[in-house]
């Protein structure tokens, strides 16, 4: 491939290093000698080039003198295939020097990790002959227990537990599942030893090499108990009862998933056919030790907006999780989130169970208010990646820089693939030079922030590159927040479609998708840090935008339900200024007057959640979902009256002590109530000072407790 060393040195900038400046073809190969002699300098190391990444790794190990991995990493960055392999190849110069400046980067800091622990018990479910053949490929290297499903033929030789039953229930993970089933056949397999004699003196033939009473055909002749005398494994009077038991892991053998997750567990292996089952076999044999992953999520109680009072609100992460790592707990009313002995959380409403999480992200990108944020990388380390890619670009003398977020599995699969195709003459054109691929762990895990950053930052586009190994919900879920990125952008003035989610299965729909024309950029490029806070960083991206865009229109409507942005309409008809959803609003966006009855609210802070609307008794109160930008987008971060009426006087004292519109429905909705009759009613019309004092004068009456 083309490669412009000087052209390199110029875009990489001051403090590109000498070394830049000569320009290997055959590093792995011919050149190796090159490659030992930068190691042994003991420097940061960069190699341009993954395909031999082990060599490299081995021959720094076998370079006298050179630092060990482990002293000093050795990083890896593809500019073959992203780069070189394309039309675009002699072009590619601003383009190969932001994926180096990008690579050079500090690593992201260590997160927490979750365990596993398996001993390798392993459940096998399905018919006798796929269980037992299972089995057979298992048994040296983990203790295996059948559960039959349906017929089949169990072998003569009891060489593991066996039972059979109706599948009711698995939950949990590697190491720690929970399995129960409906056992309820006469014969108990574990007693069982194979004898045949109820076979043979079965009239009927209600009895097979599944060793299992098919009860439509017995018509209770009990033969079968009596030369069962001896191993007692036959007994019609047995209950059908409830067996659970714990498990490492599970084969599912059924042709339909018992766990039908795009993301089940880790630990449940499902295998409809025979080259699934060799699949899973070898995978399950590898899963007897301790394992861990990081822990992929944070998360902020003080800032869910899932539920108050027991009140739901925002669901979005449970609705979007594939796995069911996340469940609500509405009813965690006045008690504070805590963690649990196994790690995960609870709280304010919701639970996050870090071992079933798989790190999609996706909870993070639909949360509207930052309550979960993903931690592998964190947003402000992912921010500053995509900041260094632009901005190298950028000084390059680059520009329209389309941002081409895809995952490290099937993503970096596939763009490889097109690569190849295009180096060897297919009629594709391979990866646009102005096309920057940021390879992410889960392509559902960057939202709305990062995206409006990226387009801050001076990228044209923001573009998800998503193959067959996202769920559905992943689509939709960034679909719609790319939604309200791009009706911002409309707003503003911002010519083009700017983010787009990118289906492709195959070299040549990527490769058309990746040829779209470039849509408009801002007028200086943003130089602001990405946040660890979701909200924050959104403010300095809508502030940057609206500042360096078309002259901003003062509402910009946004999509629902998706939108994290907006504002409330109140039925002022209809609110009597309770104010309970000041208290339900978990952002702080609505606040009450300590002197004046007014609702009061800040805009910035709202998430759109619906907390306040399912709390309104009066139900005065609609979301408003849009972008509002009156006065240079200082409206809303400034403290505005939705809402205010006229306080009532207590008419024994005269001081203020509710307003006109609550007391006059109180007193309308008392009227016929017969405690509330004569000078009772009037105490309703009294402060809480005047209606004690005022009991306690006529201690004849029946006494009205302060309401």
């Amino acid at each position: 491939m083309p490669l412009d060393g000087p052209g390199l040195v110029k875009a990489l900038g001051p403090d590109a290093s000498d070394g830049l400046q000569t320009v290997h073809t055959l590093l792995c190969r011919r050149e190796a000698g090159a490659f030992q002699r930068a190691a042994k300098t003991g420097d940061d190391l960069l190699v341009a080039c993954t395909q031999e990444s082990s060599l490299f790794l081995e021959l720094n190990a076998q370079t006298e003198g050179a630092p060990g991995v482990a002293e000093r990493p050795i990083r890896f960055v593809n500019i073959r295939e992203t780069s070189g392999w394309s039309k675009d190849a002699k072009s590619a110069t601003a383009k190969i020097a932001a994926l180096i400046k990008a690579a050079q980067l500090p690593e992201p800091e260590p997160v927490p990790t979750v365990g596993y622990q398996s001993a390798g018990r392993v459940l096998v479910i399905g018919t006798a002959d796929r269980a037992e053949r299972a089995a057979s490929m298992l048994a040296d290297k983990l203790e295996v227990t059948l559960l039959l499903q349906g017929g089949g033929t169990l072998a003569q030789e009891h060489t593991c537990a066996v039972h059979a039953g109706r599948l009711t229930r698995i939950s949990g993970w590697l190491g720690a599942f929970e399995v129960a089933w409906t056992a309820s056949n006469p014969i108990d397999l574990d007693l069982c030893t194979r004898c045949n004699a109820c076979i043979e003196v079965c009239p009927e033939g209600a009895i097979d090499f599944s060793y299992q009473i098919d009860l439509s055909r017995c018509k209770s002749h009990r033969d079968c108990v009596r030369v069962c005398d001896a191993a007692g494994a036959i007994d019609f009077q047995r209950a059908a009862e409830e067996v659970e038991e714990n498990f490492d892991l599970v084969l599912d053998l059924n042709p339909t998933p018992y766990l039908s997750l795009h993301q089940p567990p880790q630990g449940y292996f499902h295998a409809a056919d025979d080259a699934a089952l060799v699949a899973a076999v070898l995978r399950l044999r590898d899963s007897v030790g301790e394992f861990e992953k990081p822990k992929f999520f944070q998360y902020k109680q003080k800032l869910c907006a899932h539920s108050r009072n027991e009140r739901i609100g925002c669901s979005a992460c449970i609705d979007v999780c594939s796995a069911e790592a996340i469940r609500s707990d509405a009813s965690m009313k006045g008690k504070t989130g805590q963690f649990t002995a196994l790690g995960s959380f609870s709280g304010g409403g919701i639970v996050v169970e870090p071992h079933l999480c798989v790190g999609c992200g996706a909870c993070t990108t639909v949360c509207p208010s930052g309550a979960i944020t993903y931690a592998t990388p964190r947003a402000d380390e992912q921010g500053k990646r995509i900041r260094t890619l632009l901005a190298a670009y950028q000084r390059a003398g680059a520009k329209d820089a389309a941002l081409l977020i895809h995952s490290q599995g099937a993503g970096t699969k596939l763009i490889g693939e097109l690569g190849r195709q295009a180096r060897t003459g297919k009629a594709l054109h391979g990866v646009p030079a102005r096309v920057l691929p940021l390879d992410v762990w889960h392509t559902a895990s960057t939202g709305i922030e990062l995206w409006l950053s990226a387009v801050a930052f001076g990228a044209s586009q923001v573009w998800v590159l998503m193959t067959d190994e996202e769920a559905p919900e992943y689509r939709a879920a960034v679909a719609a927040q790319m939604g309200v990125a791009q009706a911002i952008l409309s707003g503003l003035g911002l010519a083009g479609e700017h983010f787009r989610v990118v289906s492709a299965t195959d070299a040549r729909t990527l490769d058309a998708a990746l040829r779209a024309a470039p849509a408009a950029t801002v007028k200086a490029a943003a130089t602001y840090t990405v946040q660890a806070d979701k909200r924050a960083t959104l403010d300095l991206a809508i502030d940057h935008l609206m500042h360096n865009a078309a002259p901003a229109p003062s509402v910009i409507a946004l999509p629902a339900p998706a939108s994290p942005l907006g504002g409330l309409l109140i039925d002022t008809k209809k609110c009597t200024m309770c104010l309970s959803c000041v208290g339900a609003c978990p952002e702080s966006a609505l606040a009450d007057n300590p002197d004046l009855p007014q609702l009061r609210f800040i805009e910035k802070n709202c998430v759109q959640c619906g907390l306040c609307a399912t709390t309104c008794p009066e139900g005065a109160i609609t979301l408003e979902p849009r972008l509002w930008l009156a006065d240079g987008g200082k409206a809303r971060k400034q403290l505005r009256v939705l809402n205010e009426a006229q306080p009532y006087a207590c008419i024994r004292c005269g001081k203020a002590f509710g307003t006109l519109q609550a007391i006059e429905a109180m007193v309308g909705k008392l009227a016929g109530h017969s405690m509330f009759q004569g000078e009772a009613a009037d105490r309703l019309k009294m402060c809480g000072d005047c209606r004690v004092i005022d009991i306690h004068s006529n201690p004849g009456e029946v006494r009205i407790t302060d309401l």
